[in-house]
């Protein structure tokens, strides 16, 4: 749970609310990236991305020289595209940008598959800081059980 400024946690429809006023606040560059394939075009939209937009200015990342070259080369088309889509961008500005992937990226099976905390695939151990039964592999990660490296943590 979120906690609030109180340290008090916040109820999930409070977090969700929090959520929905920031997608409005950034509706503008969410909208974009959905058009963004459109007006980049098929050869274009792959290799960069809109970053950001203020007071009308819009960030596109590129992800090589040659696609800033290119952005730079169909700015005029581009800018003529925003507007015909809607958008209020005045300017572009155009910079480097490497996106970082995660090529190990697991599905939430996969991750529970082998997660430190289930006895069944891990076995039970006791812990070296509380003495109590936890997961033999939250001691072998953490050197303690989870509920202890928790409280290591809040303090």
């Amino acid at each position: 749970m979120k906690e609030s400024i109180q340290g008090k946690p916040s109820s999930l429809l409070v977090c969700l609310d929090e959520l929905q006023s920031g997608f409005k606040k950034n509706h503008k560059i969410s909208a974009l990236w959905k058009d963004w394939p459109k007006i980049a075009g098929e050869q274009l939209a792959p290799h960069c991305i809109p970053l950001s937009i203020y007071k009308g200015v819009l960030v596109i990342g590129a992800n090589h020289p040659q696609w800033i070259q290119a952005l730079i080369f169909n700015r005029n088309q581009l800018l003529a595209g925003l507007k015909a889509k809607g958008h209020n961008v005045k300017d572009l500005k155009i910079k480097n940008y490497y996106q970082q992937k995660n090529s190990e990226i697991k599905s939430e099976t996969e991750v529970w598959e082998d997660h430190p905390s289930r006895i069944d695939v891990h076995g039970l151990s006791k812990c070296t800081h509380c003495q109590r039964p936890a997961p033999s592999g939250e001691i072998s990660l953490w050197g303690k059980c989870g509920l202890c490296r928790r409280k290591d943590l809040s303090n």
